[in-house]
């Protein structure tokens, strides 16, 4: 899957590696606590990459969909200690060419489906 590999990238030693799975005309959407953040083409991607607190989280996918040309991911992210910080749900628009054309993640720091590592129920 795309969006696995894409966000393997982000966590990875080269997050900007990315870029390279997604189309240069990609449109994004990105629900954040701190609010909506929403933009197209690589330059407003990398912007957003870039400006990534570099902070040892990780997102560890807990279940994964295909149907035809759009994935879904859903699962928590948690920092490096293991603890988890809250729960994402990932879709991602695939090309012909097998990029990401159109994408889109949600995160809650406290709703998801299911318990998060090392917080307490």
């Amino acid at each position: 899957m795309v969006i696995d590999d894409y966000l393997a990238r982000l966590d990875g030693p080269s997050p900007l590696s990315g870029l390279e799975l997604v189309e240069p005309d990609i449109e994004f959407l990105l629900a954040l606590p701190a609010g909506e953040l929403a933009g197209s083409g690589h330059d407003d991607l990398a912007d957003y990459i870039s400006g990534r607190p570099d902070v040892g989280r990780r997102h560890n996918v807990l279940r994964r969909s295909v149907d035809g040309d759009l994935e879904m991911v859903y699962g928590v992210i948690t920092e490096g200690d293991g603890r988890g910080t809250g729960g994402f749900v990932s879709v991602g628009l695939v090309s012909e060419n097998g990029r990401l054309a159109r994408y889109q993640a949600f995160f809650h720091p406290s709703f998801t489906m299911y318990p998060l590592p090392g917080v307490p129920a």
